[in-house]
């Protein structure tokens, strides 16, 4: 877990980290997040003088905003957690807002990192799996449900591997940093071999690896050219653990995705600029909006 204090011009004035846990179950979870939103108000009462005045919080799987309910998420292994009133009451009734990790990361991104002055841009994390965040002007779209931006789970073979949601080739399963770290445990015989060690060794020109990129490459690709081809976003932000890899994964996506363009608009690919700390600015961000809505209500 990742926690920021975060000033009004969405500058992180103290950040912690702590592990979520989860291998002692959901309901201890839910109570490390409500000690450690605790844990943070103290630090600013005490360094800062004042209490935070308000609070966001970001977690993955589908979460319902206006209800303030984490409604699921399989990582984690919760359902329909009163996340926003649990939190409210831990932090004596300072207002909080409750968003999606990746919408909240692409907020971030869109206001103060590599989407600034773009009107329409995708945001998306290449992590674990795969989902997307929509901007448009200042904001993310969310969905008539919550559920816009699951990019991932566009099929890209058909007769890809089986994934969790239930659908054969979701491109999560060949070019999530996750997939690229199995195939390439696989191909290279290192059961403790990683995405990042595969990028390396496609820097030094090793035939295996080379072959496990380029297939994420391809994939990732298709799923991206869907997304412009509905979309139109002006610049598409890869970030999440295999955009590390720079232009090992920039130079030949950006091939891949010129090379499948027809008729639609070439956007920029850019990396994410604000690496790990983007959902922490996130849900400042939200925080901060939250209050704004208030005054403006």
């Amino acid at each position: 877990m990742k926690a920021a204090l975060v000033g009004t011009d969405g500058a992180l004035l103290y950040e912690a980290r702590r592990a979520t846990g989860r291998e002692r179950g959901p309901d201890a979870i839910v109570e490390s997040i409500l000690g450690f939103a605790a844990d943070l108000r103290a630090h600013g009462i005490e360094h800062f003088g004042e209490s935070a005045v308000a609070s966001g919080v970001a977690v993955p799987g589908i979460v319902d905003a206006e209800r303030g309910t984490a409604v699921y998420a399989a990582n984690l292994g919760w359902r329909d957690v009163p996340l926003r009133d649990l939190l409210c009451a831990r932090l004596g009734g300072v207002p909080v807002a409750l968003g999606h990790d990746v919408r909240t990361g692409g907020l971030a991104e869109g206001r103060i990192g590599a989407g600034r002055g773009a009107d329409r841009f995708f945001f998306v994390p290449l992590g674990t799996g795969i989902a997307g965040a929509i901007g448009i002007d200042g904001t993310i779209e969310a969905g008539a449900h919550g559920y816009a931006g699951e990019i991932g789970h566009v099929v890209v073979r058909p007769d890809g591997p089986v994934c969790g949601c239930g659908q054969t080739g979701c491109m999560e399963t060949i070019a999530s940093a996750a997939a690229v770290t199995r195939a390439w445990a696989a191909a290279s015989g290192d059961p403790e071999a990683d995405a990042a060690d595969c990028a390396k060794a496609v820097a030094s020109g090793d035939p295996r690896a080379v072959a496990v990129w380029a297939d994420a490459v391809d994939a990732l690709a298709a799923g991206l050219v869907t997304a412009l081809t509905l979309l139109d976003p002006r610049r598409l932000i890869i970030g999440g653990g295999l955009a590390e890899a720079g232009e090992t994964l920039f130079t030949p996506l950006r091939a891949a995705v010129e090379e499948r363009v027809t008729f639609q608009k070439l956007p920029e690919i850019v990396p994410a600029a604000l690496g790990d700390t983007a959902g922490c600015l996130g849900a400042g961000l939200l925080a901060w909006d939250l209050l704004s809505t208030e005054v403006s209500a």
